[in-house]
């Protein structure tokens, strides 16, 4: 039997969804479009490996809401978290008015197995944290009744399942992403190619002057006989406009799928131009049949044209753009992955505040509304697979599949600009397992989506490295005065690749340094333990990346660079910089609540808005009498004022950056101001230092 609480979620459940059948959403008797309805509330939870017996048990239950992962607390602490089984169930009442209709349940994300179970009916599983799946449950569910939904998860590490370990980052358990119940009439878009829309849109010949669109549907057929269709699609501009209309006869199978193919040529189109012009327009795909419409699909469509010149970097419609990168995890302290859109957006408000123009969003396929949201913000986006760390010559099927769900349940996000296929794996000679993967994942890559260019990345920062020559784009991770060298070392590698490879596609991937906000000093470190060290001064990670970011805007032949990390986030496995379990690379602390020095760095950088900001600013306590002042500002003519005395600034590595040498502090409290005029309006930063010597 269930427990109360349970009883109590059902009813709320089963009100909810006859409500919604009895008024609002009456239309889904007919012919009509597809609904999707919220699955995510009233779920109950129970940590452990599953018995059948305990589907009987009153206790042991918790109600929880989807997103949900059981890794929340114990993966951002330490080594000594949960992995294994756990179980969720639900009940839901299905309308006898639904018969002849087709019901779905769609998961964007589950970590990292899945099982399902409609009334103990078992109806497949799915392996992998980061994809979205469905399964068709119209032959499983009970009409007029009551049904029972049972998913077992699981998030042990799998030699079969990439990523392998919880090293770089934690593969947190649970139903971590929104789950959806469709439902569709007998003629339909598939729902089940890969959690995909089942639609395919190409671009190509694209300009100012017009553009060719290729679109291919996957189609489905569950009545008896053959069916006579349209397919229709309309594009709307951003204002909502209609701009064209195309139709286009098919002729269904009642077997199998039915691939229909449709041209649209328009002229003239508003080209989407990164974050300059995000422009939109909006598709809707229909299947009609005379007055009634049988399914719809909507999907953004964001015209535009790239390519890398080598040397020279990347060109988005036919004008050099700024690759002004970041990376991303999808964690949060208290929250692990299992995100909010209002978070996921928070996110990205971040990145557009600091100024960047693309994003890495490592390692793995991240939330359906991070695409989006970069389609409407305009950042170009590096899409990757978990294929990460290290390899166990199992996981080959599965990075396979895992490339393919990400490209098709992805592909027509006008952001998205390369699909990455590894990171930091490795082999000793080309014919190893990495490299023929690799080889094997690009072709699948271009088979699935020829106009996008491929990726892979290495760490050693060398091009002929045998398993990273088999894509487009050769990304190299360079932790120069981290892990290895000294912070200016980065030149003479980009300047020596260069000379040597000149005609290669080079992309700086990861580069920085862990930054600890709440550990300071007055002199940057002259030794450092980056693995196993305590302590993680931010102001080294400051200096990092004020020396690293000259070098690579005045190296063109570095196509595009990605700052790690814009976000503190989880490293189980990790006690490094006076915190446990957390890689301190980011800009922003875990919990979004603090801007390091660096992230203000880029923001005079790549954000023209006007600011002006005083570095070392956490670094207060000094004891030196004669000390030097940071301001990173895009404005010109700073001053400095400390204790009411002005000061003149020396040149620093870039337009950006103003440095105030030998400034005499007194005993004691010592204010400092910064300040800088534009179009007759003042700037100012101000901060206080104590002299304690």
């Amino acid at each position: 039997m269930f427990t109360s609480s349970f009883i109590s979620a059902k009813v709320k459940w089963i009100t909810y969804v006859y409500l919604l059948l009895i008024t609002g959403w009456s239309n889904v008797y007919g012919q009509t479009a597809r609904q999707m309805i919220s699955f995510n509330d009233h779920w109950q939870f129970r940590k452990g490996a599953y018995d059948k017996r305990i589907d009987t048990l009153s206790n042991g239950w918790e109600e929880v809401s989807i997103p949900h992962t059981f890794n929340r607390e114990d993966m951002q602490l330490g080594k000594n978290f949960y992995t294994g089984g756990a179980i969720y169930r639900k009940s839901f009442f299905v309308d006898s008015a639904l018969k002849g209709k087709r019901l779905f349940l769609r998961f964007e994300g589950v970590g990292s197995v899945a099982k399902l179970y409609v009334n103990e009916q078992y109806l497949g599983d799915h392996r992998g944290a980061y994809a979205a799946f469905t399964y068709e449950i119209t032959h499983s569910v009970k009409f007029g009744q009551e049904n029972t939904i049972l998913v077992q998860v699981n998030n042990e590490a799998r030699k079969d399942i990439i990523p392998v370990n919880n090293f770089l980052f934690p593969v947190y358990g649970g139903i971590y992403r929104p789950v959806s119940f469709i439902i569709t009439g007998p003629i339909n878009f598939t729902a089940t190619d890969y959690g995909s829309s089942g639609v395919s849109i190409r671009q190509n010949k694209v300009s100012d002057t017009g553009a060719t669109i290729q679109i291919n549907a996957k189609l489905e057929n569950k009545t008896p006989g053959r069916q006579a269709i349209q397919l229709q699609t309309d594009i709307r501009d951003q204002q909502g406009k209609l701009v064209m209309t195309e139709k286009t006869p098919v002729l269904l199978s009642p077997q199998g799928f039915t691939l229909a193919e449709q041209r649209i040529s328009l002229k003239n189109p508003h080209l989407w131009n990164g974050v300059k012009d995000p422009y939109l327009y909006r598709m809707t795909l229909s299947l009609k049949q005379g007055d009634s419409t049988l399914d719809e699909q909507v999907q953004p469509l964001g015209l535009r044209y790239y390519e890398i010149i080598p040397g020279k970097g990347l060109f988005l419609n036919g004008a050099r753009y700024p690759m002004h990168g970041v990376t991303r995890h999808q964690d949060r302290w208290g929250y692990g992955s299992a995100l909010s859109h209002s978070q996921h957006l928070e996110d990205m408000q971040l990145i557009k505040e600091m100024g960047a123009t693309t994003i890495r969003l490592a390692h793995y396929q991240q939330a359906e509304d991070m695409y989006a949201l970069a389609d409407s913000m305009g950042f170009l986006i590096w899409a990757e697979i978990p294929f990460v760390n290290s390899t166990s010559f199992e996981e080959s099927d599965n990075a396979k599949q895992q490339l393919t769900e990400l490209i098709r349940q992805n592909r027509n996000h006008p952001s998205i600009y390369i699909w990455g296929m590894h990171n930091e794996v490795y082999s000793k000679t080309a014919d190893g397992h990495v490299p023929v993967l690799t080889r094997q994942l690009a072709d699948l890559a271009k088979t699935e989506d020829p106009d996008r260019l491929t990726g892979s990345v290495n760490g050693y920062g060398t091009m002929n490295r045998p398993e990273n020559l088999n894509a487009d784009v050769q990304g190299m991770n360079r932790y120069y005065g981290w892990y290895e060298g000294q912070i200016g070392d980065m030149k003479g590698w980009a300047e020596k690749l260069q000379k040597d490879y000149p005609d290669y596609k080079l992309m700086l991937m990861e580069y920085g340094a862990d930054g600890n906000i709440d550990q300071s000093s007055e002199e940057l470190p002259t030794e450092r333990d980056p693995v196993d060290g305590q302590f993680f001064p931010e102001n080294y990670q400051t200096e990092t990346h004020i020396q690293q970011w000259a070098i690579i805007e005045s190296h063109p032949y570095i196509t595009a660079s990605y700052l790690w990390n814009m976000f503190e986030f989880a490293t189980p496995m990790w006690d490094r910089g006076g915190v446990k379990a957390r890689n301190l690379k980011g800009l922003i602390t875990i919990d979004r609540k603090r801007k390091k020095d660096a992230y203000y760095w880029y923001k005079a950088n790549w954000n023209p808005a006007p600011m002006i900001y005083l570095a070392n600013r956490r670094d207060n306590l000094r004891k030196k009498r004669q000390t030097s002042v940071q301001v990173f500002s895009n404005l010109t003519g700073i001053k400095l004022w400390v204790n009411g005395k002005s000061y003149t600034s020396t040149p620093g590595v870039n337009s950006k950056h103003f440095i105030f040498k030998n400034v005499p502090l007194r005993k004691g409290t010592n204010h400092i101001q910064a300040k800088a005029t534009l179009n007759g309006k003042e700037y100012t930063d101000e901060m206080e230092w104590k002299y304690i010597n």
